[in-house]
């Protein structure tokens, strides 16, 4: 519930409004502000008051209304596909087709480069979806996909976790300077 109160307030106002009303809520002792974070994250496991202090300095981020449309269809149907605009006829105009097309992953160069990180406890890059997206790749080049799997990371500690440049960071540039 708080989840659908907060993206309303999100949604209708603007971006500065947004950060003094999570600023002021933070400031009461009675909020904890990591459970905010973890409602939309997951468990973050490497946060400390100073990364909260600093994700309210730039958060939240605007998007579209369609980009936010765009990933509940995807959570909602568990399809990986391009944007549907709710009537036959507007997606027969812009994709030749009723429905939209489904994103066809093996159209990825199976010799092409992927580092893919991902968490445990991530509520937003779930496990299960990620479990998805290697099966997806599964015919990948084996040297070419790289997978780094960190059990107690949660979707802001790929961001902000004070272990990121260790665990995270590090390990991506490593691996594009093999694949320059």
């Amino acid at each position: 519930m708080l989840f659908i109160i907060l993206f309303r307030f999100v949604y209708k106002t603007r971006r500065d409004d947004v950060s003094r009303f999570l600023k002021g809520l933070c400031a009461d002792p009675k909020v904890d502000c990591y459970d905010l974070m973890t409602a939309l994250t997951g468990k973050n496991c490497c946060l400390n008051a100073s990364t909260v202090d600093v994700f309210l300095q730039s958060e939240p981020q605007s998007t579209s209304t369609k980009n936010l449309v765009h990933l509940a269809q995807t959570v909602r149907d568990g399809v990986l596909a391009k944007y549907d605009y709710g009537n036959p006829a507007f997606n027969i105009e812009h994709y030749g087709m009723p429905m939209p097309p489904i994103y066809n992953l093996s159209n990825i160069p199976k010799d092409f480069p992927l580092y893919i990180s991902y968490g445990g406890q991530d509520a937003l890059s779930d496990p299960k979806d990620v479990a998805n997206l290697l099966d997806d790749l599964k015919l990948h080049d084996e040297g070419k996909l790289s997978v780094q799997y960190i059990k107690e990371y949660a979707h802001a500690d790929f961001i902000m976790g004070v272990t990121a440049k260790d665990v995270i960071y590090d390990k991506i540039i490593s691996f594009f300077q093999r694949n320059q």
